[in-house]
């Protein structure tokens, strides 16, 4: 088993740029491993908002008004970043997110499972990136993501599901078995 502390990670994004397709971090929620919440913030647009997504996050424009949130960009980050220091990180798609916050973080120290083999494997979907609530429903049969979108939901539920394999997946990597495909090479700089 690793030494290391661990945390899960999930943002909320909005759209940006032509047609609302560029994403921009909207809420981002840091979990520890018992799914207490660390940090879990509304953030403020740092361009034009071309699509709240409403559909999916329930987010408009009041969310980003006044009140004790949203917090600036650069603050959100620093705060993950402190988060993150030192710790693995556990997440769905974290490439995604690690590019929406503007952050690299050590590939050897991320559990993304989106990307566990044994998962795909078992789904008989090896090909395949599998959305979050379909992991959780056939290998935890959990539903989550019921009504909107939910960072910190999707944080403890991602924890949960590394948990369920914590102890065969850090048996691989502690044999240089790495469990994981690779994430879309594009993204590729948000790894150290």
């Amino acid at each position: 088993m690793s030494k290391k502390e661990f945390v899960g990670l999930s943002c909320i994004t909005v759209g940006t740029g032509q047609g609302g397709t560029i994403s921009m971090l909207a809420r981002v929620s840091v979990v520890d491993p018992r799914g207490s919440v660390l940090y879990d913030a509304y953030v403020q647009p740092t361009s034009k908002v071309e699509s709240y997504r409403f559909a999916t996050t329930g987010l408009d424009a009041s969310y980003f008004v006044n009140g004790e949130y949203p917090v600036p960009f650069e603050e959100a980050q620093l705060t993950v970043a402190r988060w993150f220091a030192g710790k693995i990180v556990v997440g769905h798609q974290l490439w995604l997110d690690l590019q929406v916050l503007g952050l690299p973080h050590p590939a050897v120290d991320t559990r993304d499972v989106s990307l566990y083999l044994p998962f795909r494997a078992t789904l008989k979907r090896p090909n395949e990136i599998l959305g979050l609530p379909t992991l959780v429903w056939h290998l935890m049969r959990r539903k989550i993501q019921a009504g909107f979108l939910d960072s910190a939901e999707n944080a403890r539920a991602a924890m949960d599901l590394y948990q369920s394999y914590e102890t065969q997946w850090e048996d691989n990597v502690q044999q240089d078995l790495w469990p994981c495909a690779l994430p879309p090479v594009a993204f590729a700089r948000h790894y150290t």
